[in-house]
């Protein structure tokens, strides 16, 4: 089988980021395991766990976490997953990026300035 070209790669990773945002685990989850990068970026830096933690899919977010995302990988803009979370007020998603160890000094603002910002800092301690 002959390599993706830089624009079918780059329509497929189109795809995944969609299925994150709209938390659709089973059909991510075929991307991963066909051999995409559970890790893979956009063109704005973000990953699947990024969008998926946004948007407030927990079980994406679990899927994605046993398979390995790393939950302190910042986007573009340098922020975090958690962070994201906490901003868009998930707590489940905030629960379950502290189990998997998530940076809460990481990124900007970090988690903690979020937290603090948001008025969830019972969610952090």
């Amino acid at each position: 089988m002959d390599p993706l070209s830089e624009a079918d790669t780059n329509a497929v990773i189109a795809i995944v980021m969609d299925l994150a945002r709209a938390g659709s685990t089973d059909e991510l989850l075929e991307f991963l395991d066909h051999g995409l990068d559970v890790d893979v970026r956009d063109a704005d830096g973000n990953t699947a766990l990024m969008l998926a933690a946004y948007h407030g899919h927990g079980p994406a977010v679990a899927a994605l976490i046993e398979r390995g995302a790393d939950v302190d990988l910042r986007n573009n803009r340098d922020q975090s997953p958690i962070a994201g979370a906490l901003f868009k007020g998930e707590d489940e998603i905030v629960a379950a990026l502290r189990a998997a160890g998530a940076d809460l000094d990481a990124g900007t603002p970090s988690a903690r300035a979020t937290a603090e910002l948001f008025g969830r800092a019972h969610l952090l301690s």
